[in-house]
């Protein structure tokens, strides 16, 4: 059954915990893993506190995959073998600009790979278009960037939530 969820929402709005509550639901459903692409990378021990955090929440009926990178080959890997939650979108793209790889490009690789998807796909994503005018070019460059690759993904997705302290809230 292909069906993508985009779920939005702020720092610390309880977005993932939405999206791992949805995802665990139809994998029981389906009678199937639960599988939680990751994309963060451990760079700090802020960062490593995290996703041991993220990784105490979830329990034995999830398999874990690690991808910073190439989201279209994990998504190729599981697809079929169950629901998946990719978590984030805005760490996604992160590692895209840092490593000065063509976001538009992945993020439009992305998109056509979804309409082939059989297995449902969740996507966590920040928004981060409502606070001010970051500062310098970098963040108003990732800013903007992930502003679009969120409207790119809302448009396939067949359910947008936003996440608001803690509730989920259906935009489409």
């Amino acid at each position: 059954m292909h069906k993508t969820i985009l779920i939005t929402g702020g720092a610390r709005s309880g977005k993932s915990r939405i999206a791992e509550i949805r995802v665990l639901q139809m994998a029981q459903a389906e009678r199937r893993p639960a599988h939680y692409i990751a994309t963060a990378q451990a760079w700090d021990d802020e960062m490593r506190a995290r996703i041991a955090e993220h990784q105490a929440r979830r329990g034995p009926e999830w398999i874990t995959h690690a991808e910073p990178l190439d989201l279209l080959a994990a998504l190729t890997a599981t697809n079929g073998k169950g629901p998946r939650l990719v978590d984030c979108l805005t760490l996604w793209l992160t590692n895209l600009m840092l490593g000065n790889h063509d976001w538009r490009a992945a993020g439009q690789v992305l998109l056509a790979a979804l309409p082939a998807q059989s297995s449902p796909v969740v996507f966590v994503t920040n928004e981060v278009g409502m606070g001010i005018v970051p500062e310098n070019a970098l963040a108003r460059a990732f800013r903007d960037a992930a502003g679009t690759l969120n409207q790119w993904i809302a448009a396939e997705a067949d359910e947008v939530i936003l996440a608001v302290s803690g509730l989920p809230m259906k935009v489409k």
